[in-house]
């Protein structure tokens, strides 16, 4: 897991600086990220998964895909694939320009 600026990771989640703020005390409140100050820019901070965060995150990790297999077990192959691929078909990105 890549680490970076807060900001960068609110854009992605789709929340505001203000909610980002709050999710990332929570989990510096609970050992499972740090920040440090950016060596590029010292007005910024970087955000790091601490071991106990890496250990959670494999954990989640884990479970999901357990999860996941349990709900397509009733599904062929071939339909598990289709409607993995479904939900990353509507997710819209930012049109390019031409």
């Amino acid at each position: 897991m890549p680490d970076g600026p807060p900001a960068e990771a609110a854009g992605r989640l789709g929340v505001d600086r203000t909610t980002m703020v709050a999710l990332v005390d929570g989990l510096e409140d609970h050992g499972l990220v740090e920040r440090r100050r950016s060596p590029r820019d010292r007005r910024r901070n970087i955000v790091r998964l601490t071991d106990a965060g890496l250990v959670c995150l494999e954990r989640a990790e884990a479970a999901r895909r357990a999860a996941e297999r349990r709900f397509l077990a009733p599904l062929d192959e071939q339909a598990a694939a289709a409607l993995l691929r479904a939900p990353r078909m509507l997710v819209v990105e930012e049109p390019t320009a031409k």
